[in-house]
């Protein structure tokens, strides 16, 4: 039984999936994994709530797997946060060192001016990260406190995200009996769980492939270049399927997951050539309205789902190309999100974008490894690991402001950092 003030929990919900991971915090900061809670989404549409009811049933039963699992009761959560309506945005600020040195005043003051940005009344600032500091010209700094100068400069990274959809994440958590302890860009939750630092130091893409939507962060020099959202997912792959084989959601979904391939017959024929005899098998394909089910040669199946993969990585693409970031993408791309787990999905990804592509799941973590090693729990492990970062949960008061707890992220990234 895990010891309760030593606990963090992650809630992911997801488009098709609300995902709980209970970790527990050790001596050395490290996480250990002591429960595990998964249950079908409800009541979400890309990202974002559209029925309170379904989702917090969705919740429930998710948090209680993962209580039982766990033994203990959870009461408090950091929950992730996706949608279409999220934004990054560039910003940098700039100040007067008032001694001959910077001080931590200073800093927050610099951090203060960099997020002076217009920003619409129904949209509230989720995270402030901050890439480098610039000194008197001399720009790459990453711990300025105690650096001589006249000027300091920060250049940051600012997410943003609707009002409203962040209430509705809050609402349905509260509803289930618990209380947000903060709310973190799923995309940021999943970085941390499965990008190494060396590939953010070098510069790659982080593509998380959710159910509703894609979600694309770039890092490069330790920080965060960009941040976006495409509003495809792997529940179009599966709307795809259920049209193009005329059978019902729930059985398009199952053979997507067990039988779906990246590459289309096509392209299989060059990039998977000694695999394939996989496409000369043949699978059950229930009917609908009391039909008898039929057969069909996986080649249908692939051949349906490549173009949608196609124009999802199409879109990441053109993104990162609008966004100026090719240049950075040195480590290539980490794919992430239960869509990753479509088989040829790396070299498709590869035949596209011309770069490295690997799948990422969670690494850094013990306990029940075994139990959230794949890539669609990337999202809730990250979120405790970057629970356990920010230290004390009691830093992270759920009265808190949304502007309070940014300047808290701000502040718990300098004493990561100094």
């Amino acid at each position: 039984m895990a010891n309760k003030s030593n606990t963090i929990v992650g809630l992911d919900i997801g488009t098709t999936t609300i995902t709980v991971v209970v970790g527990e915090i050790l001596p050395d900061g490290k996480v250990n994994i002591v429960g595990v809670g998964r249950s079908p989404s409800r009541g979400l549409r890309k990202g974002v709530v559209i029925n309170i009811e379904a989702t917090v049933e969705s919740i429930s039963k998710a948090i209680e797997q993962a209580e039982t699992m766990a033994g203990i009761e959870i009461s408090s959560v950091i929950a992730a946060i996706s949608g279409s309506h999220i934004k990054g945005i560039n910003s940098n600020g700039i100040v007067g060192i008032k001694g001959k040195e910077v001080s931590p005043l200073d800093v927050e003051k610099v951090i203060d001016a960099a997020k002076a940005v217009a920003i619409p009344l129904d949209r509230e600032v989720l995270h402030i990260l901050p890439q480098e500091f610039i000194i008197d010209d001399q720009d790459g700094i990453r711990e300025p406190l105690g650096i001589s100068g006249v000027r300091l400069e920060v250049r940051v990274h600012i997410v943003t995200g609707a009002v409203a959809s962040a209430q509705n994440i809050v609402k349905c958590a509260n509803r289930c009996g618990l209380s947000v302890k903060d709310i973190v860009l799923a995309s940021l939750a999943s970085g941390a769980a499965v990008v190494s630092p060396e590939e953010q130091e070098l510069g790659v893409c982080l593509v998380d492939i959710g159910g509703g939507t894609t979600d694309i962060t770039v890092f490069h020099g330790g920080g965060i270049k960009h941040t976006s959202v495409v509003a495809v997912g792997g529940a179009h792959i599966t709307n795809d399927i259920a049209a193009g084989l005329r059978t019902p959601i729930a059985a398009a979904e199952s053979i997507k997951c067990e039988y779906a391939s990246a590459l289309g017959s096509a392209s299989a024929q060059s990039a998977l050539s000694h695999q394939s005899t996989l496409f000369d098998e043949t699978i059950e394909v229930p009917s609908t309205g009391g039909r008898p089910p039929r057969v069909i040669s996986r080649t249908v199946l692939s051949d349906i789902v490549e173009p949608r993969m196609n124009e999802i990585f199409t879109l990441v693409q053109r993104e990162l190309m609008r966004a100026g970031c090719e240049e950075f993408l040195t480590s290539g791309l980490v794919l992430t999100g239960g869509t990753a787990n479509l088989q040829g999905i790396e070299q498709l990804a590869e035949n596209i974008f011309d770069l490295p592509v690997r799948v990422g799941s969670p690494i850094g973590i013990s306990g029940v490894v075994d139990l959230v090693k794949g890539p669609e729990y990337a999202t809730a492990v990250g979120l405790a690991l970057q629970g356990a970062k920010e230290g004390s949960l009691s830093a992270l008061s759920g009265n808190r402001s949304w502007t309070g707890r940014v300047f808290q992220r701000v502040s718990n990234w300098f004493a990561e950092h100094f």
